[in-house]
């Protein structure tokens, strides 16, 4: 018989002798033991793989549950950190507004030096106009000295030139004879406004400035918008006069309000 037709014989009788024959089925089993292992050695085998993978699965159980435990610890840390740079946060927030607050009232003490410098230095004004006033009065300084000062001061608050116009009175309208006529003016945004500085005025004093600006409009073809007066030494007599001729009277000249 052929080799091929002996493996095709064996293959159809060896199942029906393996069952009918123990003898037969013995000698199968000896035969292919030793390629496969038996029933209770694979058993065994089996056990022992699903005891390897179930302690493996223990161990990286175990470590996974480790992981996260320093996970766990170093959010743990890191919230803790956040924590501390919120506080310090908090601490550098309510530094700059204590700063800030400190600035304001430094900012508003400095307001307040700053406006008790110019108060003293408004009343000195005012001191140095007075004593001028009594020393033109008296001889002690000149007249013109004092005008220069006020005129100073008008120069310096409202920002305006004060400018002295002489002019020649030929028909003698301010003094009743020809002569000179002098005259302080403002000129501010094409308006004009006559302004006498003197250290002390009575009521012939203020009907001469009355004059003066009248000879002025007549003889320059120019309106006056205002007549200023600022003397610290006012007549109570001229006081009438100067209501009836529109002139306004100051004491300083930090008093006049506008120009």
């Amino acid at each position: 018989m052929e080799r091929s037709e002996v493996i095709a014989l064996i293959q159809q009788e060896l199942p029906r002798l393996m069952a009918q024959e123990p003898q037969m089925r013995e000698f199968v089993l000896q035969t292919v033991s030793d390629f496969y292992m038996g029933r209770r050695e694979a058993d065994i085998k089996f056990d022992r793989i699903l005891a390897e993978l179930q302690q493996d699965r223990e161990e990286q159980a175990r470590k996974w549950d480790e992981q996260n435990r320093k996970w766990d610890e170093q959010n743990r840390k890191w919230d803790e950190q956040a924590h501390q740079w919120d506080e310090q946060n908090r601490k550098w927030d309510e530094q700059n507004r204590k700063w800030d607050e400190q600035n304001r009232k430094w900012d508003e003490q400095n307001r307040k030096w700053d406006e008790q410098l110019a108060e003293i230095r408004r009343l000195d004004k005012r001191f140095d106009s007075t004593i001028g006033a009594l020393g033109a009065r008296w001889g002690l300084s000149a007249e013109a000295s004092f005008r220069n000062a006020l005129a100073g001061i008008l120069t310096q608050s409202f920002g305006v030139e004060v400018l002295n116009l002489t002019l020649y009175d030929q028909a003698g309208d301010v003094f009743g004879r020809p002569d000179q006529v002098e005259i302080d003016l403002i000129i501010k945004n094409g308006t004009t406004i006559a302004c006498e500085i003197k250290s002390s005025i009575d009521k012939a004093g203020m009907y001469s400035f009355g004059r003066k600006v009248d000879f002025y409009e007549k003889h320059e073809q120019r309106p006056i918008s205002r007549k200023i007066v600022v003397s610290p030494m006012v007549d109570h007599r001229a006081l009438p006069v100067a209501k009836a001729l529109g002139i306004e009277i100051y004491s300083y000249a930090d008093d006049i309000q506008d120009i």
